[in-house]
């Protein structure tokens, strides 16, 4: 977890970070909210569109310090353009009676959950990052007190999960929570930030010199995001890590792609009276051996199945 204070800080950090993992950054925890019962809100940035990651904010304060938010002029991310929520976020940074969190989760790993044998939803993954934040201003000492989500699926199932989860704090999770509760337009604020940043910064893997302002916003229906996606398809390797490819906007585009058949390896461990550490071995050690420089140049890896 690396700790930001500053927007300069979070915009250079993130151009400097490898993309294609998810990241978690946090700010200080204030004294004050150590010391007295918190309230914290959770949202999103970034869920529907088909380039970039989608990012999860945490903001908390006060209980007592609950207008606070609003004093700053928090209100839904989207009902705010990019300078008012730089400027708002400066804001919050600077407050020493709030703090907030993030985690980037990579488009990469978006669509490796979402595509893997056992399917992993988009729901689950926002859930799994909503627990993850909560958990990670407990760690941190926030005196937590209150719980504000805005919802993915039904939001009575999704609070009765939290509030198993965290018996000792009072838990609401509502549709529209980001225009509903202040500390929530917050983490509205602190994701959609981050997001906006990290876009800015992207860095590809893969050697392409492509700009944020080539790809746009990232929404299937930005006429630049769709021009990124005819321009930058490989006919082979498909698309880079920048793209959800298992959203149907990019497996649309990719079946004007070559089909590729894949044979099997003829490598074929023998089994036989193998012990089973022996099997275990020589299967570590095949998946071990060096890729190509073709391969490590794409960012493609080996993934060994049992």
């Amino acid at each position: 977890m690396q700790k930001i204070d500053d927007l300069e800080t979070l915009r250079s950090f993130l151009a400097s970070k490898d993309n294609t993992v998810n990241n978690v950054y946090f700010s200080d925890v204030p004294q004050v909210c150590k010391d007295f019962p918190c309230i914290l809100g959770i949202d999103e940035a970034g869920r529907g569109p088909v380039l970039g990651p989608m990012v999860y904010g945490t903001a908390f304060c006060p209980l007592n310090e609950a207008t606070l938010p609003d004093s700053l002029g928090c209100a839904d991310s989207k009902a705010l353009n990019e300078e008012s929520r730089d400027v708002i976020f400066s804001k919050i940074c600077a407050n020493r009676k709030m703090g907030w969190g993030v985690e980037v989760i990579a488009p990469n790993s978006i669509c490796n959950s979402m595509l893997s044998r056992q399917k992993y939803s988009l729901n689950q993954v926002s859930m799994d990052a909503a627990i993850n934040l909560i958990k990670m201003a407990l760690k941190g000492g926030v005196n937590l007190s209150h719980v504000y989500v805005d919802t993915v699926g039904p939001p009575e199932k999704y609070q009765a999960y939290l509030k198993s989860l965290f018996p000792n704090v009072g838990v609401t999770v509502a549709k529209k929570a980001d225009s509903t509760f202040p500390i929530v337009s917050a983490a509205s604020i602190c994701a959609k930030v981050t997001r906006d940043y990290a876009l800015k910064g992207w860095g590809f893997g893969e050697g392409l010199q492509a700009g944020h302002e080539e790809f746009g916003s990232g929404y299937p229906g930005d006429p630049n995001t769709k021009k990124f996606l005819q321009n930058y398809r490989d006919p082979v390797f498909g698309y880079p890590h920048l793209v959800r490819f298992s959203w149907s906007t990019a497996s649309e585009a990719l079946k004007e792609a070559y089909h590729v058949d894949w044979e099997e390896n003829e490598e074929v461990i023998p089994i036989g009276n193998t012990s089973i550490t022996e099997f275990f071995k020589m299967t570590k050690n095949r998946g071990a051996r060096s890729l190509h420089d073709f391969f490590t140049t794409r960012c493609l890896s080996r993934k060994v199945e049992f």
